[in-house]
């Protein structure tokens, strides 16, 4: 069953209750009808359930979301979790039928369609929740339309041809995928072993094999009202998501830079390997996103990170602030292909059945992969750079990597095997590839890519004798510069490939 089936039902509970005899006493005494709390519940959850489908929306529109539905559901300033987000999913799953009943019924004039998204979150309950009493100027209004909105649904099933509002919902289902809940401990606030304790007295838990501070728990189990989530001392986040931080490996110390930080996760789970020591400067873009940065930020307790409201593109690397960051995170926009389904991105109107694939923006989104990660390697203190996508197609992952590698050469960075444990590696499409970390969306739940580059030389010091020895077995192999291949000797020093790298611009 769906995460979203499943809020349904504490929906549908909700919203079933009917006032109590001492409120309506209450409220003939005053003469007027009050809202019980039952009833002012559901009104609030309404109206922050429409304020969340208007960002899904426009950023499913745009093709630049803000933030994924549970994103946006779990931040902080919305109370009501639960109705929320079982108001929210229902009206998206519902939301094709909802669209051609209104357009059909043609009961909305330019007044109301202002309000759509509540319009669009009433019209569910009214035709497909279990809402007893609805109480405001919307529901009031479409309350007086029910029949006409109950006989166009009649309507739509019969063109349709289902029996069942069940089976035209169906028509858009993607089949779901049954993973585990992963919690990451936040170390900055609570131990491994407490947390697996507090965990371990209501739930089935235990520690993952690969990530230390990661816990493993059934499939649904439902932790957004949990107290140490609430206050920060475990994150919700997937398994894949949380080995790009380890991948990167900050020591205590470091400057590093977060290139493309929101939501933040990644942010907060570098300065916890970190533990409080050094700087981490998180850049975003995206003036809303800054606010959910921030809001992870406080959340976990951090205090060695620096937000910074820009364009990663436009940082200058020589600026005397960024001569000391020695690793560079870059999770670059992409397009979300490999967390569809535990985003809940089958319910966006852009992902209906029998949409055609999106190429022009895959094309786009690999322009701007590609400029972001050729600015990292020109960070003149970088010895590590991990570029990470949540995406499963190779024209982001691969694709970008093969294209970027001869600059990345030519400043001295080679691939370096992230998790070498780990079973799934990149597309054979070029010699290297196997160096290059991928999760299965069928198998792990999330499709996630994962490159590491390090610095050779003085600066990849930290790299014990067995990984160096890796790496020169590696470096006779032939080397892609200017259009001509030349053999290079294994010589790990900057000067040298910085002395190549003149050379070969000379002669062009």
């Amino acid at each position: 069953m769906l995460e979203e089936e499943m809020a349904r039902h504490t929906h549908a509970k909700r919203t079933a209750k009917r006032p109590s005899s001492r409120d309506i006493a209450a409220d003939k005494k005053d003469g007027k009808r009050r809202m019980s709390g039952a009833e002012r519940s559901a009104y609030f959850a309404r109206r922050e359930a429409a304020k969340v489908l208007r960002m899904v929306l426009q950023g499913d529109a745009n093709r630049r979301a803000v933030a994924s539905i549970k994103s946006l559901i779990y931040r902080p300033s919305v109370r009501n979790k639960k109705g929320t987000f079982a108001l929210v999913c229902q009206t998206l799953k519902h939301l094709h039928a909802i669209k051609d009943i209104l357009d059909a019924s043609s009961i909305l004039n330019s007044k109301w369609k202002r309000q759509e998204e509540l319009i669009y979150v009433v019209v569910y309950d009214i035709l497909f929740g279990q809402a007893v009493s609805l109480v405001g100027d919307v529901e009031k209004f479409l309350s007086c339309h029910k029949d006409i909105l109950q006989s166009t649904l009649k309507q739509l099933l019969l063109q349709r041809k289902v029996t069942s509002v069940r089976q035209l919902v169906a028509l858009y289902e993607v089949p779901d995928i049954s993973v585990p809940r992963y919690v990451r401990v936040n170390t900055l606030k609570l131990d491994v072993d407490s947390a697996l304790l507090a965990l371990s007295k209501k739930y089935t838990v235990k520690k993952d094999e690969l990530l230390p501070d990661l816990l493993v728990l059934p499939s649904g189990t439902d932790l957004h009202d949990h107290p140490l989530v609430k206050n920060g001392r475990i994150f919700l986040q997937g398994k894949a998501s949380s080995m790009v931080a380890p991948a990167l490996a900050p020591e205590p110390g470091w400057e590093v830079l977060d290139a493309c930080a929101a939501p933040g996760n990644k942010t907060v789970h570098l300065a916890a390997l970190m533990r409080r020591k050094g700087r981490v400067i998180a850049c975003e873009l995206n003036k809303a996103r800054i606010k959910r940065l921030k809001e992870t930020i406080t959340l976990s307790g951090a205090s060695n990170i620096e937000v910074l409201n820009e364009d990663f593109l436009n940082i200058n690397p020589k600026a005397p602030s960024y001569s000391k960051v020695r690793a560079i995170l870059l999770d670059p926009s992409c397009s979300g292909s490999g967390t569809a389904s535990s985003r809940l991105d089958h319910l966006l109107p852009s992902k209906a059945a029998g949409q055609d694939f999106d190429m022009e923006r895959l094309n786009k989104l690999a322009i701007f992969q590609r400029k972001a990660l050729q600015h990292a390697f020109s960070f003149p203190a970088v010895e590590r750079i991990v570029y990470s996508t949540c995406s499963i197609n190779q024209i982001e992952n691969e694709d970008v990597i093969m294209c970027v590698l001869p600059m990345a050469e030519s400043y001295g960075f080679q691939l370096v095997t992230p998790f070498p444990q780990w079973q799934r590696r990149g597309l054979p499409v070029f010699e290297g590839s196997e160096q290059l970390l991928r999760t299965d969306p069928a198998v792990d739940g999330e499709g996630f890519f994962i490159a590491l580059f390090a610095r050779n030389g003085a600066n990849s010091a930290r790299m014990n004798k067995k990984d160096t020895k890796a790496a020169c077995n590696n470096c006779t192999r032939t080397k892609n510069f200017s259009r001509r291949k030349h053999m290079l000797p294994c010589i790990h020093t900057n000067m040298f490939y910085r002395w190549i790298y003149h050379q070969l611009n000379q002669r062009r």
